[in-house]
């Protein structure tokens, strides 16, 4: 048995005892997907996703030293850490969790963004902010549908402004992490969760919050949100948020909020032109050392959505078509990677049953197989592409997403999409399943 899986041994008879311990719903999506890493000084170290689970995970120290202790496998303790930070000890982590360096994708740069005829006006309001935050655009409002950019240019903000200065605390975060660290601080009142939830968010110079649109109907956080804003505001900080819609459409969003929203900078990302596509496709070529023929990325835009994840995503299966069969990239072969005829054809309107009918047929398996509790790995990622692709393709609400997959819990699917979309990054089977499924739901 190989060290790695030595401690996964270890550690799977700790969560046999830990399972009984927390909530199923702290369990499913926290602990489950801790990774054990290594054993120190009889301290089993874990790997958590993010600084919510780490989090989670830290403040039921004392049931998870109790797993460990009844597991009987010769350990007494545990250290957990944040992939990219410094490890930490339970007493040492919640303090040490408000100094976490930016959470960003550091190719998100303005330099790697493509701008056109849709989107150069976003772009020049992103830049002015970017160059002086709090003076400028206060707060930047940017709308937009699902993969036009939204994300790259929030991150984009601050990845240059940690850059250029890096004397200005910036922290970036979506709706939804937000909202869970809120809840969560909520239900951890005692131990002074929600000063520090409260701190962390209102002791930075730019604070950056996607995806507004997921807090349509939820007062507690807009409450919370609504002070938040005040306060960086009244001091000049900048704030910039995202949504996929104009803030005036935010019916379910209480009207203070949207007014303050309304009283910055307005900017929307349009769906990008043919020629935008194709310098998108070239330059994310040139980014892998490809060179595409020019007939070759017409062919990739025609019959797509106007995600530039799908672009890319169809540009990725071409790209390990021509590794896998040793053949340079025509016409021929990405036709026969997206197993699609070299024709025009209109694609039917994409649906939540679409995307399950999809999943399904490429990986072999059941709608019931799919929508079911079962947790093996096969199913288990399988849904979390699922899922993924419903958030991904239809930009779904949480709760109707939750509906389609059988009754999935919010906080499964905020991990799923978290996880998919991290592992797209690095996997190429991962990023290649996505896009195959994808291609077939558009060819339905």
């Amino acid at each position: 048995m190989s060290e790695k899986a030595q401690f996964e041994f270890l550690w799977e008879k700790i969560r046999e005892r830990l399972e009984k311990l927390v909530t199923t719903i702290s369990y499913e999506t926290y602990f489950k997907n801790l990774e054990a890493c290594d054993v120190v000084n009889k301290k089993i170290v874990l790997r958590a996703a993010s600084e919510t689970g780490a989090g989670v995970v830290m403040r039921n120290a004392e049931k998870l030293r109790e797993a460990i202790v009844s597991a009987q496998v010769g350990l007494t303790d545990f250290i957990v850490f944040v992939e990219g930070s410094k490890q930490y000890t339970y007493e040492e982590l919640p303090d040490a969790l408000e100094e976490t360096a930016l959470q960003t994708d550091k190719r998100f740069t303005f330099d790697s963004f493509v701008v056109g005829t849709s989107n150069k006006f976003v772009y020049a309001a992103a830049k002015s902010v970017a160059s002086a935050p709090g003076e400028n655009f206060n707060p930047l409002y940017i709308y937009g549908g699902t993969g036009l950019g939204k994300t790259h240019l929030m991150q984009a903000i601050a990845n240059e402004i940690a850059e250029k200065k890096p004397a200005l605390k910036v922290h970036y975060t979506t709706s939804e992490k937000f909202l869970n660290e809120f809840v969560d601080s909520l239900s951890h009142n005692g131990e002074g969760q929600i000063a520090r939830f409260r701190s962390r968010y209102r002791n930075v110079d730019v604070l950056l919050i996607d995806d507004i649109q997921f807090w349509a109907g939820k007062s507690g956080v807009q409450e919370e949100f609504f002070h938040t804003f005040n306060e960086l505001f009244s001091q000049n900080k900048q704030i910039v948020i995202t949504s996929d819609c104009p803030a005036k459409d935010l019916k379910l969003l209480e009207e203070r909020l949207r007014t303050r929203f309304e009283g910055g900078l307005i900017a929307d990302i349009q769906p990008p032109d043919s020629e935008t596509k194709i310098a998108i496709l070239k330059k994310k070529a040139l980014e892998k050392k490809y060179v595409v023929p020019d007939e070759v990325l017409a062919f990739l835009i025609k019959n797509t959505d106007n995600n530039v994840r799908t672009l890319e995503g169809r540009l990725n299966t071409v790209i390990f078509a021509s590794k896998l069969h040793e053949q340079p990239i025509s016409l021929e072969l990405a036709a026969m990677a997206l197993q699609e005829s070299i024709t025009d054809h209109e694609p039917e309107e994409v649906t939540p049953d679409a995307i399950i009918r999809a999943t399904c047929s490429h990986f072999g398996i059941s709608r019931q197989d799919l929508l079911s509790k079962n947790k093996k790995a096969d199913l288990a990622r399988a849904r979390q592409i699922c899922a993924y692709l419903m958030r991904d393709m239809l930009s779904l609400p949480l709760v109707v997403v939750g509906q389609e997959m059988g009754g999935m819990h919010y906080s499964t699917i905020i991990y799923a999409h978290d996880k998919i979309e991290e592992l797209m990054r690095v996997n190429d089977k991962i990023l290649k399943d996505v896009s195959d499924i994808k291609s077939a739901v558009l060819k339905q």
